[in-house]
């Protein structure tokens, strides 16, 4: 079995490009395929390897400027989920294009998934799934809003436009590791908000901890990488992800006339030119060759 780390550390990186030789390097030699991102305002990614080459890409990423008490969360994988190692420099760790947003200078109250059911049962309290429309899609938490969004930063339009629905009520939010949940806090709180709460550790905490017959979640969780979904105990969910969008697709859309593996989906059909598809069709046939030969294809 290999081991999947997910994680992130909002900290100060005055040159992050500097850090990203090493880290390649310690994740390659180590035999550690996934992504990682590096920006002015922390580190963000999901890893996989064997226990020792995990163990050794934590303690560089540990290394690094207020990485020390980093954070992580762990699941098990049968088969290596991703093609290669990457780590790359980009301007924030996650993207919601507010510069006045800070992290590092407040967040919301952090709940323990322990205690998230009380709170999001109480009827005082607003559940809001701060991920995008595909990943609400096959699961959330019972009465979760949705916004409805299609990338992380369309969420603060969104709030413009729906925070008179919330008002008086105390606000709960939750994402899949929690990373989102530490800017869309702080945005509420620079809204004038006070009742902001996020779930400590993300979905993939609460799925780790929670007994499954006291859990309020509902549906798959989808992650960035080849597992495409995983369910309560961080079990794999047996859903394959759209080869063209990259979304998730179940059992019911494959048997669509609009699926075409590694071509198409019902959520995508009308996305793409006829060039892109032939694009899709011709890297999905060297997928196939590649499969046949026993190696993975990595084209883009």
């Amino acid at each position: 079995m290999l081991t999947v780390a997910a994680l992130y550390r909002f900290t100060r990186f005055s040159d992050p490009a500097a850090l990203r030789p090493g880290l390649l390097e310690v994740c390659v030699s180590h035999g550690v395929k996934g992504s990682l991102l590096l920006a002015p305002e922390g580190i963000n990614g999901t890893i996989a390897g064997t226990r020792e080459g995990i163990d050794a890409a934590l303690a560089a990423i540990r290394a690094l400027p207020g990485c020390a008490d980093l954070e992580w969360k762990e699941s098990l994988a049968e088969t290596m989920p991703f093609g290669r190692m990457k780590v790359k420099l980009k301007r924030e760790i996650v993207t919601m294009g507010q510069p006045d947003v800070d992290p590092l200078a407040r967040v919301g109250h952090y709940v323990a998934p322990a205690d998230w059911n009380a709170l999001i049962a109480d009827p005082d309290t607003v559940v809001i799934d701060t991920r995008n429309a595909y990943e609400v899609a096959i699961g959330t938490f019972r009465g979760a809003v949705d916004p409805g969004t299609r990338s992380f930063g369309e969420f603060p339009l969104w709030w413009q436009e729906n925070r008179d629905r919330f008002a008086g009520k105390r606000i709960a939010m939750f994402c899949t590791g929690g990373i989102r949940c530490e800017k869309s806090t702080n945005y509420l709180l620079g809204q004038g908000l006070n009742q902001v709460y996020h779930l400590k550790g993300g979905i993939l905490k609460y799925l780790e901890e929670v007994p499954e017959e006291e859990s309020l979640w509902q549906g798959q969780c989808f992650v960035f990488d080849d597992r495409v979904s995983v369910g309560h105990g961080l079990v794999p969910g047996g859903l394959k992800v759209c080869g063209a969008c990259r979304r998730p697709v179940a059992e019911a859309d494959r048997a669509s006339a609009d699926y075409e593996e590694g071509v198409s989906c019902p959520a995508c059909v009308n996305e793409y030119s006829q060039a892109d598809r032939a694009r899709f069709r011709e890297r999905h046939r060297q997928m196939q060759l590649a499969a046949k030969r026993g190696r993975k294809h990595l084209g883009g």
